[in-house]
């Protein structure tokens, strides 16, 4: 049987997003292996007939030591493990996992940054320097006959001088979101008119800009509450302190609610998904599951976002850090019912075009199929 590793941060993030690639390499007769920092989810993959596999990993370390560790830990686990295929997933593991199986003479590799992510957030000489050597070893010094990119926009390819249309680059609609766990559902009676943020509490997301936006419309007269989702992580410098977002949620109109465990019930519950993020996203679930569920969309003009949302057809594209912008979006909106359906319609759509799992997994397949599953030999 050949065999596939998978070269995660988290385990969490694995379950969260990319269970049905895996139940995709499995029907495809792989045995699969997730290496990733395991917690509470390593039972999950078990109880799929995965093999959870312990990576010593931290997120929020730059630093060279600690990549390097990274590099001769993740050496050692594909060394063991010999697999057939290495699928690294983000861009961290796809810079040291794949330097790892170079290492470890493996040569069929799938490098799939889901986004570019906190690296190309922040600015500054050191942040400048670190991206030009990911340009390179992820566009150069791993590139082969046998490496496969997968993306999930047509922006980030170019970053790293690949070709989006070449035949080694596979572009996927996110990481395939299934319709019937987001069920388009008529929005719930208004006003007021609810907003929802779904994400990681983290500055790049937009979370400081949502509440100004919202505070910024209610001052309008629009009748409009915001409801945010996620918790702070820790792991990332720019997380959002707790007192800040309790702070916020002392405000009129506004709540902070931690980790949402059902995403479907915040939309049945809300009427517009708001996502002001300047982060380079891949392709961001939380959107693509406002968009299953038939809600109209703000969010940021930024590579992935404005491949689902279309300005003026599910939704409203703004400028990252347009608060003005952003409010006035929510004020049109809050004041309008059939413009929200029609826009919850489109959404629901565009999603169906192309975004859903069932229309990801079969390019996935094709690109496990092509890359081949022979054994390192």
């Amino acid at each position: 049987m050949p065999k596939i590793l998978y070269l995660i941060t988290e385990d969490w993030f694995f379950v969260s997003h990319f269970m049905p690639m895996a139940r995709t390499a499995r029907n495809l007769g792989f045995d699969v292996a997730i290496a990733a920092r395991l917690g509470d989810k390593a039972g999950r993959l078990a109880a799929e007939g995965f093999r959870p596999i312990s990576l010593n990993t931290k997120r929020g370390s730059s630093g060279l030591f600690e990549a390097l560790r990274s590099v001769i830990d993740t050496y050692r686990v594909v060394r063991a493990e010999r697999p057939d295929i290495v699928h690294c997933i983000a861009l961290r593991p796809v810079v040291l996992g794949g330097l790892a199986a170079r290492l470890a003479g493996l040569r069929r590799l799938v490098l799939a940054p889901t986004g570019l992510g906190h690296l190309w957030t922040v600015d500054g000489v050191a942040a400048r320097l670190l991206r030009a050597i990911v340009k390179r070893v992820v566009g150069r010094w791993l590139k082969g006959a046998d490496t496969y990119y997968l993306f999930e926009n047509r922006d980030d390819p170019v970053v790293f001088g690949l070709d989006p249309s070449s035949s080694n680059v596979f572009i996927v609609g996110g990481a395939g979101v299934a319709p019937e766990d987001f069920p388009y559902v008529p929005e719930p009676p208004a006003p007021p008119v609810r907003l929802a943020v779904v994400s990681r509490m983290i500055a790049p997301k937009g979370i400081a800009e949502a509440v100004a936006a919202v505070q910024m419309a209610r001052k309008s007269g629009a009748q409009v509450e915001l409801d945010l989702y996620g918790e702070p992580d820790l792991a990332n410098a720019l997380a959002i302190p707790t007192e800040t977002l309790r702070a916020w949620s002392s405000a009129p109109g506004i709540g902070w609610h931690g980790r949402a465990e059902d995403v479907a019930g915040v939309w049945r519950e809300h009427h517009i998904a708001l996502f002001l993020t300047s982060y380079r996203e891949g392709l961001p679930r939380a959107i693509l599951e406002a968009a299953a569920a038939g809600r109209p969309i703000i969010t940021t003009n930024m590579p992935g976002c404005r491949d689902l949302v279309r300005d003026g057809r599910e939704g409203f594209l703004v400028e990252p850090g347009d608060i003005a912008a952003a409010s006035r979006a929510i004020a049109t909106l809050a004041g309008d019912a059939s413009l929200r359906q029609e826009m919850g319609r489109n959404a629901n759509l565009h999603f169906n075009e192309g975004f859903t799992e069932s229309a990801v997994m079969p390019i996935v397949t094709n690109l496990y199929q092509t890359l081949g599953g022979l054994p390192n030999r």
